[in-house]
């Protein structure tokens, strides 16, 4: 880690917006700005962690995804809604966990057109304790207060969903 920067760039570039005329702007402005950097670094965090795991995060959250399913595969498909990224980014990850002897592809049993991806007990070994890892270095020790993260929570959760991420749960529709 490199030292810290004397000041914080992110007011400074909010002092900049505000002596530019962009006043009313300026603190979404650096709330996202901040939003950006804290995701680098605890996206670097994470990477570290699972860096010894020959894993990025991309590949752990498959995995990981894999681990929870019933039988421990998905439809190619469906794993790239349930992560939230596009189909190619899941088949690169496929291919890259494939190599390492982590998952396989299948085809589905009655839908032909569907692929499978099925989880090996070498990547089910390797997810569990990749997660034990995350949990205790990342999880455990995130930087932020547990009323923080409360907020932060209801905070992210409100910004996706109003920007169409996901609905709203049925029970508590009407609430």
């Amino acid at each position: 880690m490199s030292q810290p920067l004397p000041r914080d760039p992110i007011l400074d570039a909010q002092l900049n917006w505000e002596r530019r005329g962009w006043g009313d702007v300026a603190e979404p402005m650096a709330a996202i700005t901040a939003l950006m950097r804290t995701q680098q670094i605890i996206l670097q965090r994470a990477e570290t962690v699972l860096r010894p795991f020959g894993l990025t995060f991309a590949r752990y959250e498959l995995l990981a995804l894999l681990s929870f399913a019933r039988d421990g595969a998905l439809a190619m498909s469906k794993a790239s809604a349930l992560l939230q990224v596009h189909a190619t980014s899941v088949t690169n990850a496929v291919d890259r966990l494939e190599d390492a002897g982590l998952v396989a592809r299948t085809k589905h049993p009655t839908d032909k057109r569907t692929t499978l991806i099925a989880l090996s007990d070498k990547g089910r070994e390797l997810a569990a304790a990749a997660t034990e890892e995350l949990n205790s270095r990342v999880f455990a020790d995130s930087g932020f207060s547990d009323r923080d993260i409360g907020t932060l929570i209801r905070i992210f959760a409100k910004f996706r969903r109003d920007a169409g991420d996901f609905g709203q749960p049925e029970e508590s529709a009407g609430a």
